[in-house]
Parts: structure tokens; C-alpha cells; sequence
């Protein structure tokens, strides 16, 4: 039978090696770094335009406009499934959606992202 001294020790290297695994896991959430801003009058017209429709609450030019945004990306902070709705901000010469667009959160709580969803822009109202 082993001694308590040696049950104790092996507990203890057993509670470390967890606690390695734990902090060293990639998996675990890790908080997100704070999200440059940029100032509503700093956006382009066509950004301004849009944002003053989600303000007001439309009318969209877009069938896709108000459609759940879901962070697949994990840029903006981790809200549920339905928090996050984004909006079409037209692009000059193309004829499609194009990569800008607004994501909006709780009211006041805007996102700007000029490249698909590759980086964000808090906008400071």
C-alpha cells in the first residue's frame, strides 16, 4: 500500500500537469484585443449614408441588409447568435455588394469593416 506521502505527491504533480495543460491550451478563451476606432465623420460618404439607415431603420438598399452577422471571424466581442446584424455599404464602380459593410450590435454599438470582415473599426459616434 503507499504511503500518504507519496498519494500526496502524486496528487500534487497530477494538479500541476492540469493546470499546465489548462493555461497552455489553445483552446481556451482568450480575451479580445481592443478594436481600433474610427470617428463616424471619418468614414467614407457611402459608410455615413449607411449608417444613418440603420439609425433610422431603413429603407435598405439591399434584400441581404439586417441579415444576422455571425462572428465566425471572433473579431468582435462574443455576443449570441442574433446580437450582430450587417448592412450593405455600397462600393464605387462595382456592381455587386462589394467587401464594406456596417455590423451593428445593441443600439449606438457600430462596427465598420472596409474588407469583408478582415479588420473592424469600432465607430465612435
Amino acid at each position: 500500500m503507499p504511503s500518504r506521502r507519496r498519494v500526496s505527491a502524486t496528487v500534487a504533480a497530477l494538479c500541476l500537469l492540469l493546470a499546465a495543460i489548462w493555461v497552455l491550451s489553445p483552446a481556451r478563451e482568450q480575451p479580445l484585443p481592443e478594436l481600433p476606432a474610427i470617428a463616424a465623420t471619418a468614414l467614407p460618404r457611402e459608410a455615413r449614408d449607411t449608417l444613418a439607415l440603420v439609425r433610422a431603420g431603413g429603407p435598405f438598399p439591399y434584400s441581404r441588409d439586417g441579415i444576422v452577422f455571425s462572428n465566425r471571424e471572433r473579431l468582435l466581442p462574443k455576443q449570441p447568435r442574433g446580437y450582430y446584424h450587417e448592412y450593405t455599404v455600397r462600393t464605387p464602380g462595382r456592381r455587386d455588394r462589394g467587401p464594406r459593410r456596417i455590423v451593428a450590435g445593441r443600439p449606438g454599438e457600430y462596427y465598420w469593416t472596409p474588407d469583408h470582415y478582415r479588420h473592424f473599426y469600432r465607430i465612435r459616434e
